[in-house]
């Protein structure tokens, strides 16, 4: 079994220990809360401070041009687009990720409409996140369609000629499964249908290739893995061959081909940029830089495949010392052992307890956090879930981390009155 002098060693030996010098990591914090809300870059607090006082309080209007903040939503996704595997200019970073979600649905069903006029049905994952579901099932109730949930083994076999898009999230919100994007979008186009895919918990996370899978639209989060703060700008990818073709819903002056032209008459950009909508969040994204550049300078040292090569021996020795040391105590593993369907998290499962458990746990200053389960079905248990930045996180921080939750179990701590409060965000 792994030992504390080995994972000591780990750590000496990573190449990648030095980025962790990036971020503000509170002392006394093992955090494995990341695919929630990554770490504040350290850079970030001044970065946002000379765009308060200087760029707006000093320069004013003026840093439109002077400081570039009207191209830096397309810098941004220039910088974001080698980590999704997308070619300069496909990437704009703007709006959240369910705004985003329903400018490239919107525009996806469009295309379908026009393509094959029969095709009635969008198709999704019944564990989908549930703001994708969401934006769904509202557009179905727009349009007249039907939303089909089905679960992961069934996905392929629901990919009938009445289905106008497949729509699914890269890496499981709740379980940290991964989906073979490539293999999944190959089977959709067989059928002729257009595939949607969230990165939400996929990017800056695992190596992802939306080119080479040949993906036709994809949004992601800009607040998770890629540490761009509570809130963050998302961004939105479309692949060059579609990107034209349509208006997306949210015709915004941001989005017009000459905005400072004030035509009265909407005249799309060409490319990506139709994708933005409104006068964008320059605060936001300049936090948001900082936490993209930190991925850059992670290129110098492997880049995303070192991070991914970390990330599934940090969630290996999780999953090892877990079930080596918290034995007899009922705990079950919902994530993949499969490296190839696994995203960068581990999810336990426990009939009873486990926010109590997840909550003693953050008051030991262990942070991870807590999913429902499914209302009884038998389908998914009740999660601690648990994020695995290889940025920041190391293999001590595993060891301690797993050494406290079996302390926790072990005495029945969790059973505390007040780690049963229900806190309104978990």
């Amino acid at each position: 079994m792994t030992t504390l002098n080995d994972c000591r060693a780990l750590d000496a030996a990573d190449p990648l220990r030095p980025l962790r010098s990036h971020f503000a990591l509170p002392d006394g914090v093992i955090y494995l809360d990341g695919n929630s809300l990554g770490v504040l870059p350290k850079a970030a607090a001044a970065r946002v401070a000379d765009v308060v006082a200087r760029e707006w309080g000093t320069d004013l209007i003026r840093s439109w041009n002077t400081a570039r903040w009207f191209d830096l939503p397309q810098r941004l996704g220039d910088q974001l687009a080698p980590l999704v595997g997308a070619g300069p200019g496909e990437v704009v970073c703007t709006d959240s990720t369910s705004i985003n979600l329903y400018k490239v649905l919107s525009a996806a069903l469009n295309m379908a409409r026009e393509d094959s006029p029969g095709r009635t049905r969008i198709v999704s994952e019944r564990s989908n996140f549930p703001t994708d579901l969401y934006i769904a099932e509202g557009l179905c109730k727009e349009r007249g369609l039907e939303l089909v949930l089905v679960e992961p083994e069934d996905i392929a076999a629901a990919l009938t000629s009445d289905v106008a898009v497949l729509m699914l999230t890269h890496v499981n919100y709740r379980t940290g499964a991964m989906h073979d994007m490539e293999a999944l979008t190959t089977a959709a186009h067989a059928q002729g249908i257009l595939c949607v895919w969230d990165l939400a918990h996929s990017a800056g996370a695992v190596p992802v290739d939306l080119h080479g899978a040949g993906a036709d639209f994809s949004i992601g989060c800009g607040y998770k893995y890629l540490n761009g703060g509570p809130g963050a700008p998302a961004f939105v990818w479309v692949h060059p061959r579609h990107a034209d073709r349509f208006w997306q819903p949210l015709s915004g002056w941001w989005g017009h081909a000459a905005p400072f032209q004030f035509t009265p008459d909407y005249q799309p950009a060409p490319g990506i940029t139709r994708y933005l909508c409104g006068t964008q969040p320059i605060i936001s994204l300049s936090a948001l830089q900082c936490g993209l550049d930190v991925f850059t300078a992670a290129q110098a040292l492997g880049g995303m495949a070192a991070l991914r090569q970390k990330s599934l021996a940090l969630t290996d020795t999780f999953i090892d010392l877990v079930e080596a040391r918290c034995a007899g105590h009922g705990l079950g593993l919902a994530t993949p052992r499969e490296h190839a369907q696994r995203g960068s998290q581990v999810c336990l499962t426990k009939d009873t307890g486990a926010y109590a458990i997840v909550q003693a746990l953050i008051a030991r200053n262990v942070i991870g956090d807590f999913r429902k389960g499914d209302g009884g079905t038998g389908r998914h248990k009740d999660i601690l879930r648990f994020g695995f930045t290889p940025l920041y996180i190391g293999f001590e921080d595993v060891w301690n981390a797993v050494e406290h939750l079996r302390e926790v179990l072990e005495t029945g701590e969790w059973q505390r009155p007040e780690f049963n409060q229900n806190n309104a965000v978990t």
